[in-house]
């Protein structure tokens, strides 16, 4: 196994709630009205500092879909999901995003904790 090389990211950023590993940014953020088992979650456009599970097929409230668990390649912890696969035409859009379960991180959602590596002028 090789070196894990990891991106940093600028802005207002969301990052894994255990290692504080950057995630994504609020520029990234495609819809904040997701739900998962433990409450809220948001779809982004993109992720990055993750490694991807297996390929399942996985019931959810909008339909069936094939999906990956996303991880953070800091300290392994599970932080969301991505869409490989929407059965339902409908639901293409979702199709190479990513969920990220907000108890499982931390970012700009979270009051008591704003993540910035600017000022806040």
């Amino acid at each position: 196994m090789g070196r894990v090389f990891m991106v940093d990211l600028e802005g207002k950023i969301y990052i894994c709630k255990h290692c504080k590993t950057h995630l994504s940014t609020d520029q990234d953020i495609m819809s904040k009205t997701f739900q998962c088992s433990h409450g809220r979650a948001y779809l982004f456009n993109d992720v990055v500092n993750i490694s991807i599970g297996v390929k399942e097929n996985r019931m959810m409230i909008s339909g069936l879909y094939t999906v990956v668990d996303i991880f953070c390649v800091g300290c392994g912890s599970n932080v969301g999901w991505k869409y490989e696969f929407a059965h339902d035409n409908r639901q293409k859009y979702k199709e190479g995003k990513s969920v990220l379960e907000l108890y499982k991180i931390s970012g700009p959602h979270d009051s008591n904790d704003l993540v910035s590596d600017g000022d806040d002028a």
